[in-house]
C-alpha cells in the first residue's frame, strides 16, 4: 500500500459517521379464516418501495414504544408490542440534499389488534397484509429480508410447538 492510498484510507475512516439507530415495528397477525400468519408491509412516502414502519427514536419511549408509535402514525395498527428485539438491520437512509447515511434500524414484532381508519399519515402510503415470504420477497433491503425470513421461522415453530402441546400462538 502506497503512503498515498493509506492517507485516503486513513481520510475516510476519520470523516465516516457512526450508524444512526431507528426503531421498527414488524407488524404481524394471524388470518382470521386460515389461522395462517400474515404481515403488514407498507410503501415508502419517498420513493414507494415496500418497507415497515419505521422511525427515529423518542424521548421518554423505550425503542420499542417509539417502533409501536411508529406503526400508528404511519399504518394506523395498534397492537401488543415486545420489548425484545427480533433483530436488526442496517441500511443507508436517503437524507435532504443527496446524503446517505447509515442507519442500524432495531426491529421489534408487534402482534396488531386494532386497525385505525385515521391516522396521521393516511393516503401517504399504501399497505398490504400478506405471507412472510411474500414480505420478504417485496422489500429492498438484504438485511430485512433475512430479518422477516428468520422471525418467520421462528414463528412457525412456535406454532407447531403450540400445536403439539395443545396450545395456541
Amino acid at each position: 500500500m502506497t503512503i498515498f492510498n493509506r492517507l485516503a484510507s486513513d481520510m475516510l475512516l476519520m470523516f465516516r459517521r457512526p450508524a444512526r439507530m431507528q426503531c421498527a415495528a414488524l407488524c404481524y397477525r394471524f388470518h382470521k379464516k386460515t389461522g395462517e400468519p400474515e404481515m403488514l408491509v407498507i410503501t415508502s412516502r419517498d420513493t414507494g418501495r415496500w418497507v415497515i414502519p419505521k422511525g427515529w427514536p423518542m424521548e421518554g419511549k423505550t425503542s420499542a414504544q417509539a417502533a409501536a408509535r411508529e406503526a400508528y402514525e404511519e399504518a394506523g395498527v395498534k397492537g401488543i408490542v415486545s420489548e425484545e428485539m427480533a433483530g436488526s438491520y442496517m441500511y443507508e437512509k436517503g437524507m435532504n440534499g443527496g446524503l446517505k447515511v447509515p442507519c442500524r434500524v432495531q426491529v421489534y414484532p408487534l402482534v396488531v389488534t386494532d386497525m385505525l381508519k385515521h391516522f396521521p399519515e393516511r393516503g401517504s402510503r399504501k399497505l398490504d397484509w400478506v405471507s412472510f415470504a411474500e414480505a420478504a420477497a417485496r422489500v429492498a433491503e438484504p438485511g430485512l429480508k433475512a430479518l422477516i425470513e428468520q422471525f418467520d421461522k421462528e414463528l412457525t415453530a412456535t406454532m407447531h410447538q403450540g400445536a403439539a402441546t395443545g396450545l395456541s400462538a
